[in-house]
């Protein structure tokens, strides 16, 4: 395969770079967001070509890329291959968490073309994109007390819920690394969450879930779940069709009982996830939360219920208070996480 040469630098003193083709993407359950571009050594990204499509229309990451490239109108495959998955990477494979796809990296390679294929966490891939962003592309929630190198956490609700963590090497570089931190047990924080916690291990509506997480509440599916337990505490009957998460959330910006309820009610779980990550983790250099729904229910989080739920910690209140938090309003996030990991 051919590429391009670039000469750059003194006309008297010409030295070579090679332009290498990237093809880089942010797979979720229900998105899939992926961007071709070139890189350059010292040089910005290029970006060729972009494109976002639903994930669930495709049988897997093959399909998607094949039409990808396709749509692109390049005739040649990309030397670099670099996807962002919801899901614990093992051996250079995949079994993704909210959608029925299990990715090969060698296997994929084989398929396409691509000599350089390359797999990474989807939060590690958003970690990477925090040193992306500009001033334009987030909220600051709390000032909290910055420490410059400290630690970083970046966490988000969407199909799913993401958690990541970020710590400066001896070169004050950030290295990033996954986790798989939503999957942990649920932990309710009042009387009312108590018997959400017990509705959704025993209602046959939820699959009598063996194993209830944090996920479970805060995620796409989480929303509707709420959804469900407020409608059977306003009317004491159970809903026989579910509204999806946008609906809910369309619902509640209308003032709708119910929706109000459900969304609230995330606010508050997802307000108490963040305090327990201030206290896990102490990211003193940044507590970062990213994610679709974040990017909506915005209203909801940027009120000053959510930091004092937040900072509902007991003798541990003042440490929530000190955290600097920031809402990440920036949808391309992950994708230019996976470009950044990919240019390196």
């Amino acid at each position: 395969m051919m590429r391009a040469i670039v000469r750059w630098g003194d006309p008297h003193n010409f030295f070579k770079s090679r332009i290498t083709h990237i093809i880089a993407g942010d797979i979720g359950g229900t998105k899939s967001w992926l961007v071709w571009f070139t890189q350059v050594s010292h040089q910005p990204p290029r970006v060729l070509f972009e494109q976002r499509y639903e994930s669930a229309s495709f049988v897997g990451a093959g399909e998607l890329l094949k039409t990808f490239m396709v749509e692109s109108g390049h005739t040649l495959p990309p030397d670099v291959l670099c996807l962002a998955l919801p899901g614990p990477v093992e051996q250079r494979r995949v079994m993704l968490t909210n959608l029925n796809w299990t990715v090969d990296a060698d296997a994929l390679g084989a398929e396409l073309g691509i000599a350089d294929v390359r797999f990474i966490n989807d939060f590690q891939a958003a970690a990477a994109g925090v040193a992306t962003l500009h001033k334009t592309d987030y909220e600051v929630l709390n000032a909290g007390l910055v420490r410059l190198g400290a630690t970083r956490v970046i966490t988000g609700a969407g199909t799913g819920l993401g958690l990541a963590w970020m710590q400066a090497d001896a070169n004050g570089e950030y290295q990033t690394y996954a986790t798989e931190g939503g999957h942990i047990d649920f932990a309710p924080a009042n009387a009312q969450q108590r018997e959400l916690l017990s509705w959704m291990a025993a209602s046959p509506d939820q699959q009598q879930f063996a194993h209830v997480s944090w996920e479970r509440m805060l995620s796409g599916m989480g929303l509707a779940a709420l959804y469900q337990f407020n409608y059977l505490l306003a009317t004491g009957t159970a809903l026989s069709s579910v509204p999806d998460a946008a609906g809910i959330h369309a619902g509640a910006m209308r003032n709708e009982a119910v929706a109000s309820a459900a969304v609230q009610m995330f606010a508050d779980i997802y307000a108490a996830w963040i305090g327990n990550l201030a206290l896990l983790y102490q990211p003193r250099g940044g507590l970062y939360i990213a994610g679709g729904m974040a990017i909506h229910l915005q209203a909801w989080l940027k009120g000053e219920r959510f930091l004092q739920i937040a900072a509902d910690k007991g003798r541990m209140a003042e440490l929530v208070r000190q955290t600097p938090i920031y809402l990440i309003t920036n949808p391309r996030l992950g994708v230019q996480g996976a470009m950044k990991v990919a240019g390196s």
